[in-house]
């Protein structure tokens, strides 16, 4: 089976591609597929997708030698509903529809990867968009124990950083940049416990950046220079930062 895999460039995608690429040795990745804002490094209210980190895509396609699709997001989430029963124009949804649309000219593909959990909403879209197409929609995390999931996610070798914080008891000036790790778990599940954030991030709770992967061939991203953002609303209970990488390389 080929298929393209739906990359944020954080874990949750990454951890898709990488359980569908392990399950069968016929199961071909042909190439990533990415919605972006249309100005790098700024972060977008979007319901459908992460965009907060994806400077890393490039290097990560190189990573995994294959081809790197994006398309600017245009649209909006227009329907909020939470069916998607038929094409909505000016509708974020469709910035996915169009751009595996143009995979689909270069590329024979039989499904696409996405890293969806908990959430319904994303999960019922994209089926939408692949059955349009013709394709099947494949979320091995769907479901899923998200503390078990991610303690399988760092046992398997991703390795991810917080590139994102806002959530009661991350500070980012603390958390930011850190890996998530053994340690990084366990503050998680105290969180979890006292103010019910979920374990994986699936609320926007944080965000991550995947930096080592075992489909990566043996190499790993380094950030050589970065800047910490903040979303500049000192009226939240919650700070809400992002960290913006400004020079990366391939290692």
């Amino acid at each position: 089976m080929k298929f393209v895999a739906l990359l944020s460039g954080g874990k949750d995608s990454c951890y898709a591609m990488h359980l569908i690429a392990r399950e069968n040795s016929d199961n071909k990745l042909v190439a990533l597929a990415n919605l972006k804002p249309s100005e790098s490094g700024k972060e977008l209210d979007s319901y459908m997708y992460q965009t907060v980190g994806q400077d890393v895509l490039e290097l990560q396609a190189k990573a995994l030698n294959v081809p790197l699709y994006q398309r600017i997001i245009r649209g909006k989430p227009v329907n909020q509903q939470m069916e998607y029963n038929s094409p909505v124009d000016g509708d974020e949804v469709e910035d996915l529809y169009e751009l595996l649309s143009d995979i689909r000219r270069d590329f024979e593909f039989d499904a696409i990867t996405c890293g969806a959990i908990h959430s319904n909403y994303q999960r019922l879209r994209a089926e939408n968009v692949c059955s349009r197409l013709s394709i099947k929609l494949l979320s091995p995390l769907w479901g899923r124990n998200q503390i078990e999931l991610l303690q399988e996610m760092i046992d398997s070798g991703i390795e991810a950083l917080l590139i994102k914080t806002a959530a009661l008891g991350l500070d980012p000036r603390q958390y930011l940049g850190q890996k998530i790790d053994q340690s990084l778990l366990k503050k998680l599940i105290e969180l979890n416990e006292k103010y019910q954030l979920n374990v994986c991030g699936e609320g926007g709770e944080y965000e991550s950046m995947t930096i080592g992967c075992p489909m990566f061939q043996n190499k790993k991203i380094i950030i050589d220079e970065y800047e910490i953002v903040d979303d500049g609303n000192d009226n939240q209970i919650v700070q809400v930062s992002y960290l913006k990488p400004i020079r990366m390389h391939l290692e």
